[in-house]
């Protein structure tokens, strides 16, 4: 029989860092956290060749003195838990094997200095092995260097991607704990390159602008919302504003960076009837809650938590996230397109007139007082009776005079293009309305307001109930959701270990095959947490019902149909974007227009 023995330290460390360090982003994560929790007001990161060659964090926190140094280099020794209530974990960091860890595997330096003494202390630590000690010279606070990551164990070191690779995932860290504390100022310099400068107390909104996109806070809706004990707050671009892939959602539980399946689910539930399937929200949510309602103790990493009550946290991410959206998603995103602008192109200037026009200009005196201009002659006025009305015995009611433009956000109509395009003249520009998509949305409220959901979800029983035969964990998932389905029209039930009936399918999509929906509704679940796709194929059918109940790009519109569409337009929520994320109306300012002529 094998013998049962202690692994040596070393080895234990090295076994811990496989879960916590797997790349030199991880490491970079760990380190920032701990200058955060130290609470630092300034932090510079260092990198070179994306954190392959050394990763640097300078501080201005606490600091530590020679014994604290030691101290935290043992496995699960941290100043973060001062009792044993781990439920009640309110700092970034707590487990007490990120530094030992990280310095089983690389060369590691560490010096710090506490706020008050005389001089600071270092330590060095190559794969796990204390190298030198000694006292060093830093100002008050907490300098770590990370080298050679994985030198001594080519297994691991030969599973890093290239510098470019590195770099990116590393920016990506940095970022996602600058957004979660827009109190702190951050630095962060690749080589001889100054990549971020983010100086401390800007506000949340001017820092997820910096480290996200500038553009968002112009197409964006700010959030503060309450429900009990828990807060949302951040910013949530609109849906057409939006990306191919959902690299632009920054996530947060009580200032703290997650990935996790149940709050990307809520953001894509909250977004699922204003953006295309394939296209994803950018936005940053952060959520906060007491500490006894979130577990953070569920991977090494701190990447991923769990809820007490998950499904009251995505139920007010949902409602918030459309709360906020319905206010201020009248409008669109409003930058146009750079492409489509620069066909704007001012006319060459000709010195003398056009073939066509010499004629007229040949042989005049200019300077000679010219004829008034007469009144056209009868072959101008063939039309008039066709234009003018028949006079009448009675007086007619006049019709209202169009109010002022500046009564109203989208103006008032004075044209159609193509048929398609509605143009419209506000007090500060020119509005161009996409009639077909515009009204599309409006169908789609409509439907909404008079119950057309519960209409499509009512429920049609199969003649003959139909066995679908699943595996028993994926039947698991499906019973346990059974009471949601039923709600959009989806009768299923246990049948046996690993067998699911359906007794019943939503009357809009009866003609679905059952397993196929059942097996796309447990992929769902397995992906999200939640049975997103069955609301998701409802919506379509909505959509669809909208599209074919809409106005048609190509239908000459009446003054008036314009008008009452744009006030519709202005009364109805989520009218700045189509059913599918598109823009339904764009405006040019007037600065803009002024600009195209060359007058400002």
């Amino acid at each position: 029989m094998p013998e049962i023995r202690r692994l040596p330290d070393t080895l234990v460390n090295r076994i811990a860092a496989g879960e916590v360090v797997e790349r030199p982003s991880s490491a970079l994560k760990e380190l920032v956290e701990n200058a955060i929790d130290a609470g630092a007001t300034r932090i510079a990161v260092k990198l070179v060749e994306g954190g392959l060659t050394s990763l640097e964090v300078t501080d201005d926190g606490c600091g530590m003195g020679p014994d604290e140094m030691a101290l935290a280099l043992e496995r699960h020794a941290t100043s973060k838990l001062p009792d044993d209530a781990i439920e009640q974990v309110s700092t970034l960091g707590f487990r007490g094997e990120a530094l030992p860890s990280i310095a089983s595997v690389a060369r590691f330096t560490l010096e710090s200095r506490p706020q008050g003494a005389e001089q600071g202390w270092k330590r060095v630590v190559d794969h796990g092995e204390l190298v030198a000690e000694g006292p060093a010279a830093l100002p008050p606070g907490t300098r770590v260097r990370v080298e050679n990551l994985f030198g001594k164990i080519p297994a691991r070191r030969k599973f890093l991607r290239t510098p470019r690779s590195e770099y990116a995932a590393c920016l990506d860290v940095v970022k996602r704990l600058a957004m979660a504390r827009p109190d702190v100022a951050i630095t962060l310099d690749h080589g001889d390159r100054r990549i971020l400068g983010l100086q401390g107390g800007e506000g949340l909104a001017n820092r997820v602008a910096q480290v996200v996109a500038r553009e968002l806070k112009e197409n964006g809706v700010a959030i503060d919302l309450d429900r009990g004990t828990m807060r949302l707050t951040g910013i949530a671009g609109l849906p057409t504003y939006n990306r191919g892939i959902a690299d632009h959602q920054y996530l947060f539980v009580n200032g703290r960076p997650v990935k996790d399946r149940l709050l990307t689910g809520a953001v894509r539930g909250a977004y699922s009837d204003m953006l295309a399937r394939d296209r994803h929200a950018v936005l940053a949510l952060f959520l906060d809650l007491p500490p006894e309602m979130v577990d953070v103790n569920v991977h090494p990493a701190k990447t991923e938590v769990r809820f007490r009550d998950s499904h009251a946290v995505r139920g007010f991410i949902v409602s918030g996230l459309r709360s906020a959206l319905a206010t201020g998603d009248k409008r669109s995103a409003q930058t146009p397109d750079a492409s489509a602008m620069s066909r704007w192109q001012q006319e060459p200037v000709r010195e003398e007139p056009a073939p066509a026009l010499r004629s007229i200009f040949e042989g005049r005196d200019w300077s000679a007082p010219q004829t008034r201009v007469s009144e056209a002659g009868a072959a101008w006025r063939g039309y008039e009776a066709e234009v003018m009305a028949e006079p009448r015995g009675r007086a007619e009611e006049a019709a209202p005079a169009p109010a002022a433009e500046q009564d109203y956000p989208l103006g008032v109509a004075r044209g159609q293009v193509a048929n398609t395009y509605i143009v419209a003249e506000a007090s500060d520009g020119l509005v161009l309305v996409d009639q077909h998509a515009a009204h599309e949305r409006l169908v789609l409220e409509r439907l909404k307001a008079a119950g057309a959901e519960e209409a499509v979800a009512r429920s049609q029983a199969l003649l003959i109930p139909e066995v679908v035969e699943l595996e028993e964990t994926s039947c698991d998932r499906l019973e346990e959701a059974a009471d949601t389905l039923a709600k959009h029209g989806l009768a299923i039930e246990r049948f046996g270990p690993s067998a699911m009936l359906v007794r019943s399918l939503p009357h809009a999509i009866a003609r679905t095959d059952p397993e196929k929906l059942l097996r796309d509704i447990d992929d769902d679940l397995a992906l999200n947490g939640e049975a997103l796709h069955l609301g998701e194929k409802l919506d379509l059918v909505l959509a669809t019902m909208a599209c074919h109940g809409s106005v048609r790009a190509g239908r000459t519109l009446r003054v008036d149909e314009m008008n009452a569409l744009l006030r519709e337009m202005e009364r109805t929520p989520r009218s700045g974007q189509c059913n599918h994320g598109r823009p339904t109306w764009v405006k040019l300012s007037m600065e803009d227009v002024e600009k195209l002529f060359g007058r400002h």
